[in-house]
């Protein structure tokens, strides 16, 4: 098996099945589940509590969907935990996309923020990946996600600023791919994709002092116009 950075993750999932499938898919390829819960005030809690003995998770997993109503219980956990511990990673899980739900999550600071359909989890090597990613402070965002949220930003003016290529790019780099993957994906080369992504910041308004950040700023973007 070839190693990694172990991370330490925190899963909220009603689901008992669910919740023991997506331990075992980490903790196989190295990561460790501190802990696991079935429902939103119990992610805070166990959270406060690793907090307080100074083990902070890395990343948190969380459905969108836990009890008791079963409508909005794990992202609101989510947003809280987000504004509470900003160095930990949040990645949150639907069995739909939900635009309201993923902008909010979006909507704070730019990175260790993902939105995954459950449908990706099949897709292991994705999964553990996209989890990997936002611990380290990236960000996953499914491409059903981005299809949705910069189609409903398709009638504001500063998305017309951009050719279909470029907002092609834009949506994979929102599903946090590399340049190599982007580039990949459309089979062109890694400078033609750098071009697009350097006409994306231009055009959207994104100076080099926004940093790495700019990947995630692009899309934030499209959300807050």
């Amino acid at each position: 098996m070839v190693e990694v950075d172990r991370v330490r993750v925190v899963i909220a999932e009603d689901s008992v099945l669910l919740r023991e499938g997506l331990t075992r898919l980490l903790t196989d390829r190295g990561h460790e589940v501190v802990a696991g819960v079935g429902d939103g005030d119990a992610l805070v809690r166990v959270v406060g509590e690793l907090g307080a003995a100074g083990e902070l998770p890395d990343v948190v997993v969380a459905d969108v969907r836990m009890p008791p109503t079963h409508t909005d219980e794990g992202v609101r956990a989510a947003v809280r935990l987000r504004a509470r511990y900003p160095q930990v990673g949040v990645l949150v899980l639907s069995q739909y996309v939900e635009e309201q739900y993923a902008t909010e999550l979006l909507a704070g600071s730019s990175h260790g923020v993902g939105y995954l359909l459950k449908d990706r989890v099949a897709d292991v090597r994705d999964f553990v990946d996209a989890v990997s990613r936002v611990a380290r402070g990236g960000t996953a965002l499914d491409p059903e996600v981005v299809a949705q949220l910069l189609g409903r930003s398709r009638k504001q003016d500063v998305l017309a600023r951009l050719t279909p290529r470029e907002r092609e790019v834009l949506g994979l780099m929102a599903e946090g791919r590399t340049n190599s993957a982007v580039a990949k994906q459309l089979v062109v080369s890694d400078g033609a994709v750098e071009k697009h992504i350097s006409n994306i910041f231009m055009k959207l308004g994104l100076s080099q002092s926004d940093g790495d950040h700019r990947r995630v700023l692009a899309v934030l973007t499209y959300l807050k116009s």
